[in-house]
Formats: structure tokens, C-alpha cells, sequence
């Protein structure tokens, strides 16, 4: 998007004030922080329609007599939420995966009074059991907004879920940590999540023969993570992608269109070991 002058009339002087990069990189935060409000505004009103688990529903069987077409053979997909959030947080997620022809989508509720990733992970396992079970699919895809994408993990890496996780899609995950705002250490889970701690030394154990294909999506305006690098994945026994994302922040990732035609790619690419999402400078979607 390109910014005026008539949009901004105080924008060349604004310039002239501040060394170029400064002055580029401030505008950015600025619009960043302003979709930030505006999502999260957005969010706290559609936030008491995700409290309660969605209806799960057992895909119809064809008539006998029907002519069998070819059918869609991409694996059913889980959104797994973060941090003291719930299903809701992926409403355009959602309508922009059916629109794309990803009609068997599933949201996975877990409690925010949830204290351990362990047990959160151990949930999220008997979810996607429940799903496979329900559809006759052998394996699901995910999809993880920060907390979630970590639950999501230690399901894939610690209690063999590279069998049922094709694919792991995480937006803002701290995997190896953040630092971010010490007085929340309050909360266990967020303990957890902080560099160094139990559960990510065990994540960061050798992991040989997982089968998961992992996508992670960072944000260089991510507010939450700290350091920024932090949301990628970084382990030798592991197939993955880090996607830096430019110009959004950490309640965009899982909302801005942008991100999602790149989460469809990483779902829909096979697994060649090539280059699937975006180019190595990753994406600008301001």
C-alpha cells in the first residue's frame, strides 16, 4: 500500500526529521499497531461466540446409487488457539480455507485455566484421534496461533504425533522461548513458554525419523515475542520452514489474508523439501 501525501500531509516533514530507515520502519510499526487495535477490537466482540466447543459433525455418506467423483484428498484441519483465547480467533482463517476448497475444518477449544503444555498436547491428541475416527482420514493438518503452535508440537515431537500431524503450521509461536512481559510468570503456562524452560529443553531434544512437516511463520513487528526470532524453528532433526512476515503483529498472523494464501500453500505443497510458502526474504503483506 502506498502511503501520500494527501493522506499524510505532515509525512515529508516527518522524513525530514528522521534517517530514512527510522522514519520507513516507525510508519510501519505505526500501521501495525493500529491493525493490532483494530483486531483486537474486533476480536473482544467476537470472543463470547468461541467460548463453547463447536458441534463436531460426522461427514454425510453418499447414496449407493450415486456416481462416485473424484473426491478431495487433502487431510482434515485443526486450529489450535493461544494464549488465553479461543476458537473465535479464526473466523476469516476459517471462511478463507473452505472458500479454497478445505471444507473439513475443526477448532479445538482448550480451557484458559489450562496450566500444562503437556497436558493441553495430550487434549489435542484425542481430538485428532476423535476427528480421524469421524471422517476415516489417517492423518490431519494444524494450524497454531502462538501457545497453540507449541501445544501443537510437543503433541508431533513427544507424544508421537508425527503419525497423525502431516503438517504443523505455527503463526507467532515462541519456540524456543520469550521473554516478553516478566510479570505474567505468574501463570505456569507462561513459565513454560519462557527461554530455557523444562518443556522446551524437551523440545529441543533429538527428534530422528519425525515425520511432520513443519512451516513456521515470524513477524518482525511481533510485540510478543522477544527475541523476534524466537517463532522459528530451529532443530536438526526437524523438516522445516521459517516464513518471516513483514508488516503485521501477532494477533494479525492468524486474520490478515496475506497469511493465509501462505498457510494454504504450506498445506497444500508436497513434501519435496523445496522452497513451498514464499521466497527466501519471506513476505510483505503491509
Amino acid at each position: 500500500m502506498k502511503v501520500t501525501g494527501t493522506a499524510l500531509p505532515f509525512l515529508p516533514l516527518y522524513r525530514r526529521l528522521l534517517p530514512s530507515r527510522l522514519a520507513g520502519l516507525s510508519l510501519a510499526l505505526l500501521k501495525a499497531t493500529a491493525l493490532e487495535l483494530a483486531i483486537l477490537a474486533g476480536h473482544l466482540l467476537l470472543y463470547p461466540s468461541g467460548i463453547t466447543q463447536e458441534r463436531r459433525t460426522t461427514p454425510a455418506l453418499p447414496s449407493p446409487d450415486t456416481t462416485q467423483l473424484p473426491t478431495e484428498t487433502s487431510p482434515p484441519v485443526v486450529l489450535l488457539h493461544g494464549f488465553i483465547d479461543n476458537r473465535s480467533v479464526f473466523v476469516l482463517l476459517r471462511r478463507n480455507l473452505a472458500q479454497h476448497g478445505r471444507h473439513q475444518v475443526e477448532s479445538l477449544n482448550y480451557s484458559p485455566l489450562t496450566c500444562d503444555i503437556r497436558t493441553a498436547a495430550e487434549l489435542l491428541g484425542r481430538h485428532i484421534e476423535g476427528i480421524c475416527e469421524r471422517t476415516g482420514s489417517r492423518q490431519v493438518d494444524v494450524v497454531g496461533h502462538s501457545l497453540g503452535g507449541l501445544i501443537a508440537r510437543y503433541y508431533v515431537q513427544r507424544l508421537g504425533g508425527d503419525h497423525r500431524v502431516r503438517t504443523l503450521v505455527t503463526l507467532g509461536t515462541p519456540h524456543s522461548g520469550t521473554s516478553v512481559v516478566p510479570l505474567a510468570n505468574a501463570h505456569p503456562i507462561v513459565r513454560q513458554m519462557r527461554p530455557g524452560s523444562p518443556i522446551l529443553e524437551e523440545l529441543a531434544r533429538p527428534a530422528p525419523g519425525c515425520r511432520t512437516h513443519f512451516v513456521s511463520f515470524w513477524s518482525d513487528l511481533d510485540h510478543l515475542m522477544d527475541p523476534l526470532e524466537t517463532a522459528c524453528i530451529d532443530h536438526p532433526d526437524l523438516l522445516a520452514q521459517n516464513v518471516r512476515v513483514s508488516g503485521v503483529g501477532h494477533l494479525a498472523l492468524p486474520v490478515h489474508p496475506a497469511v493465509a494464501t501462505g498457510i494454504r500453500q504450506a498445506l497444500d505443497a508436497t513434501r519435496t523439501g523445496a522452497a513451498t510458502v514464499a521466497a527466501a526474504d519471506g513476505m510483505t503483506v503491509a
